[in-house]
């Protein structure tokens, strides 16, 4: 039977977040919702678990703000001002670019930890987390990020 993460491994895990999988109904962009969703998270809790901030607007929450040519502090103010979904999608579409770019984040997301260096980092998070024998499996962050969150079995 296949390994599941030691409980408490990478810290408090947050199954309230969806999936990086998971588009933005507006943009088509993946990741997207789940970078709201943390930002959600800071203004109803005051912060995110120290296993979540360490990455807060860094990490993948970054990478989708530098693809997009924004800070990912202009992404929070939108979200944490917004009085609903349809105000933070129309924030979003005035502080994004006309051409986002959907389907070339859509796949560099899901290749980030293809390349050496991202095998060499999955190997030691699974490692870590006392999934060795995952390793191969759990092929990139995105569902690294599944499994550490029980999405991936």
């Amino acid at each position: 039977m296949p390994s599941k993460p030691i409980p408490g491994s990478t810290g408090v895990v947050l199954t309230c977040l969806p999936s990086p999988y998971v588009a933005h109904g507006a943009t088509g962009l993946l990741y997207l919702p789940r970078f709201i969703a943390k930002i959600r998270y800071v203004k109803e809790h005051g912060a995110l678990p120290a296993s979540y901030a360490k990455n807060f607007k860094r990490g993948l929450d970054r990478f989708l703000c530098m693809h997009l040519g924004v800070e990912p502090d202009a992404v929070e103010k939108i979200v944490r001002e917004a009085a609903d979904d349809a105000a933070v999608d129309a924030g979003l579409a005035a502080l994004f670019p006309a051409d986002i770019r959907a389907a070339r984040w859509n796949r560099d997301l899901a290749q980030k930890g293809l390349t050496p260096a991202g095998q060499e980092f999955l190997k030691e998070a699974l490692t870590a987390m006392g999934c060795a024998d995952r390793v191969g499996e759990i092929r990139t962050v995105p569902d690294l990020i599944d499994f550490d969150e029980g999405r991936i079995e």
